[in-house]
């Protein structure tokens, strides 16, 4: 009981690997889901819409991922905003799923809106752990070249199966957002 009363802060969001700040931001997005969700989704329907889009969303994703943790870390808000970001990769999964005929710049902006989102959620929770401004290079660092990988490959895609697949992994992400939604509603 005395135990309890005297512990130290517990700052759970933030990851910590043992091999840095650095380290501790490019683990941050691989093991925070709704982080993960996005950055694929996004990657998928970037790749599906082609090569100009795949490039608006690989520079407008990471630098808008970079301005909003710095955002966040600046003013940080003790909310989350759980219901926005499960909305942004479950947005982006369905319009993966449905293969919806987007322009480049859509989906540039798309990436912009996402990236400031989920970019300001990790500053703002990063900082009272606090991580700083290598920690979310990690993350930048982490957005960028999962991006790059999974949207390059996509581009690639000729065949008709292969497109379905890419189609049915949006599909998978949709139904986690709308899964998270309705845990989010019954809390």
């Amino acid at each position: 009981m005395l135990g309890a009363l005297n512990s130290a802060p517990a700052h759970a969001h933030l990851v910590q690997t043992g091999f840095g700040a650095f380290y501790d931001g490019l683990a941050h997005v691989a093991l925070t889901p709704a982080d993960l969700l996005v950055v694929i989704a996004l990657a998928l329907l970037a790749g599906q819409r082609g090569t100009q889009a795949a490039r608006w969303a690989l520079f407008a994703f990471p630098a808008a991922w970079l301005a909003g943790g710095a955002l966040g870390a600046w003013i940080p808000a003790e909310a989350t905003l759980p219901l926005l970001t499960t909305l942004t990769f479950g947005i982006a999964g369905a319009l993966v799923a449905t293969d919806v005929k987007l322009r480049a710049t859509v989906v540039g902006v798309f990436a912009i809106v996402a990236g400031l989102l989920h970019g300001y959620v990790n500053g703002a929770t990063m900082a009272p752990g606090g991580a700083g401004a290598l920690a979310l290079a990690g993350a930048v660092t982490a957005v960028f070249c999962l991006l790059a990988i999974v949207s390059s490959q996509v581009t690639t895609l000729r065949a008709a199966w292969t497109r379905i697949a890419v189609r049915v992994a949006g599909s998978w992400i949709a139904a986690a957002g709308v899964l998270m939604l309705g845990w989010l509603a019954r809390a």
